[in-house]
């Protein structure tokens, strides 16, 4: 039996996003993520639809009267009730398998990062969004701990990932290495397990998913972050795991293209001081485009400029994401990718790009 973790570049319908409410960590800066969140899906709505969980039907009216107002198409937009603990539709969303020739949606056990916060509404959101007929690929449940923002696919069976999220004993305590690669063939197709044993930001409370270090922008190419500061206690570890990357092999044997992220200067909470975790890793790719999250640094022009050279064919549109790492985030952490044929309804125009 064939299958495949399709590759966040596959063809998509739409993009999910999970909206805050006014009772969540958010509430201090509601106004504001919501006028980031506002411009996120006005980005992506110029090339697919969004599918955005809500709290509640006040929020759905009050964004749908909004969006009209921007000028956004009714039919890329669809907005379905749902609760939610928080906004990280990467790891409490779908992950997509094609299975033979047919799509399958994935619902992995979410468990608040290894039970760091609450995670009860967050764990049955896209059992509710699918009950809802949200979907319309057929949703498979499974009771291994995974999140989105762990995993980074190739499409060809390689998965790139870290030790440190994966392996980590307040995820699955009874797998092991071997049992968890045995559960990631079975469920995802996956044939070879690319391990990171380096690499974390400050600040980040996933236990270093992948997506904030290294990303595939296809199977040949890896964009990473590296840290050119050798005062920054970062330096260390991500250096070595930059020699990781250099050491990894493709299925073929040959070395993976690499280009290097930079490194912007140190973001910290205005409340309290501690640092965030600011990354031009956690890009999303789109139809047509790859958003890109900035923070107001000198360094957000060459994140612009390194990932158009990893996308020649993609506009490269950037997100400013300084309110988004004030709750440990950024851009990738927000969304989850819908590949093409999974979202009830959607309608397809003649000659869209992908």
């Amino acid at each position: 039996m064939a299958v495949c973790l399709l590759p966040e570049w596959h063809p998509q319908d739409a993009v999910q996003l999970t909206w805050p409410g006014p009772d969540s960590d958010w509430a201090p800066l509601l106004p504001r993520i919501e006028a980031t969140l506002e411009s996120l899906v006005a980005a992506i709505a110029r090339y697919q639809a969004v599918l955005i969980a809500v709290p509640d039907a006040a929020t759905r009216d009050r964004l749908s009267d909004a969006f009209q107002h921007r000028g956004i198409p009714v039919e890329r937009l669809y907005l379905v009730v749902a609760e939610a603990d928080d906004t990280w539709a990467r790891d409490h969303g779908p992950l997509t398998v094609e299975r033979d020739g047919r799509l399958e949606l994935l619902d992995y056990v979410f468990t608040g990062w290894g039970g760091k916060f609450p995670a009860t509404l967050d764990n049955s959101l896209t059992r509710r969004l699918a009950e809802a007929g949200a979907f319309a690929a057929p949703l498979i449940s499974h009771d291994l701990v995974l999140e989105g923002g762990a995993l980074e696919s190739d499409g060809q069976g390689t998965l790139l990932t870290t030790e440190a999220c994966l392996l980590n004993e307040n995820r699955n305590p009874t797998l092991d290495r071997a049992r968890i690669e045995a559960r990631l063939a079975e469920q995802l197709g996956i044939e070879r397990v690319l391990w990171l044993a380096h690499g974390h930001l400050e600040g980040d409370d996933t236990d270093s998913h992948v997506d904030t270090l290294a990303r595939f922008c296809d199977p040949a190419t890896i964009a990473y972050v590296r840290c050119d500061d050798a005062s920054d206690p970062h330096y260390p570890a991500l250096a070595a795991m930059e020699t990781e990357l250099q050491a990894l092999r493709r299925a073929d044997g040959e070395p993976y293209r690499l280009i290097p992220l930079p490194w912007p200067r140190p973001c910290f909470d205005p409340e309290d001081g501690h640092r965030l975790p600011a990354t031009y890793a956690n890009f999303l790719i789109i139809n047509g485009a790859v958003l890109v999250p900035t923070y107001g640094d000198a360094a957000d022009l060459h994140a612009l400029e390194a990932l158009a050279e990893a996308f020649p064919e993609r506009d490269i549109v950037p997100i400013d994401c300084s309110t988004v790492i004030r709750q440990h985030g950024s851009l990738h952490c927000l969304t989850m990718q819908l590949p093409r044929g999974t979202l009830a309804g959607v309608r397809h125009r003649e000659g869209e790009r992908s």
